[in-house]
C-alpha cells in the first residue's frame, strides 16, 4: 500500500479530489492531511472525508522535526502539495527525494516563484494579455516552482478574460488531471 500525505493551506478542493480519486483503492490511500493555516477549510474537508488532519505552524516546519516525525508516524511514502504555500523544508526534501509533487496554476517556468500563487498568478496572466495559461504538475525541489515537470495542460485566455474566469478554467484542469498524474507517477516509480 502506497500512503500519501497531503499538505495544504486553504480551501482543500484539490485535497478532496485526490482523496476521493483514491478512495476504495487497495494500492494507494491518503494517510493524512497536514495544514499550516489554523482555520483553513481543508481541515473540515478532511473531517468530512474521514481523513486524519493535523495543524502545524511555521516553527514545526522550519525549526523542528515535528512535521517530518508525523509523516513518518503516518508511514507516508509520497507528499502531495495541494495549495500548500510555503517552501518545503530541506529535511522533508531529503526524507522524500523526488517523492513530493506539487501543482502550480500556470505554465511554468512562467508565473512561478515566491509570491506567485492562486489569484496572484491569474491576475498577472490576465494583466499581461497572455493567450494561454494552464497547470504544471512537478516534482518539488529546494526552489519555488522549479522542480522537474511531470505534466502540463493548457487553456486559452480570452481577450475579455478576468482573473476569476481564468481561475475557474484552471480549477477544471486541476480536477481533471492532478489525481491522475499523481497516480501515474506513483505507479511508474513503484
Amino acid at each position: 500500500m502506497t500512503r500519501l500525505a497531503i499538505l495544504g493551506s486553504g480551501n482543500g478542493t484539490n485535497a478532496q479530489q485526490i482523496t476521493e480519486y483514491f478512495s476504495g483503492r487497495q494500492d494507494v490511500e491518503v494517510a493524512c492531511i497536514v495544514y499550516n493555516v489554523r482555520d483553513a477549510y481543508i481541515a473540515q474537508r478532511a473531517k468530512n472525508l474521514g481523513v486524519e488532519a493535523r495543524y502545524f505552524g511555521r516553527k514545526d516546519f522550519y525549526e523542528s522535526t515535528a512535521v517530518l516525525d508525523y509523516l513518518h508516524e503516518k508511514q507516508a511514502d509520497w507528499v502531495i502539495l495541494a495549495g500548500f504555500l510555503w517552501l518545503v523544508p530541506q529535511n522533508m526534501l531529503e526524507a522524500f527525494p523526488d517523492r513530493i509533487i506539487n501543482i502550480h496554476p500556470a505554465l511554468l517556468p512562467a508565473y512561478g516563484g515566491k509570491g506567485m500563487y492562486g489569484h496572484h498568478v491569474h491576475e498577472a496572466v490576465v494583466a499581461n494579455h497572455e493567450k494561454e495559461s494552464g497547470i504544471t504538475i512537478h516534482i518539488v525541489d529546494q526552489h519555488y516552482d522549479r522542480g522537474t515537470t511531470l505534466f502540463q495542460a493548457r487553456c486559452s485566455v480570452a481577450p475579455d478574460e478576468t482573473p476569476d474566469s481564468l481561475a475557474a478554467k484552471i480549477h477544471l484542469l486541476e480536477k481533471e488531471h492532478f489525481p491522475r498524474v499523481i497516480d501515474e507517477t506513483i505507479q511508474s516509480r513503484s
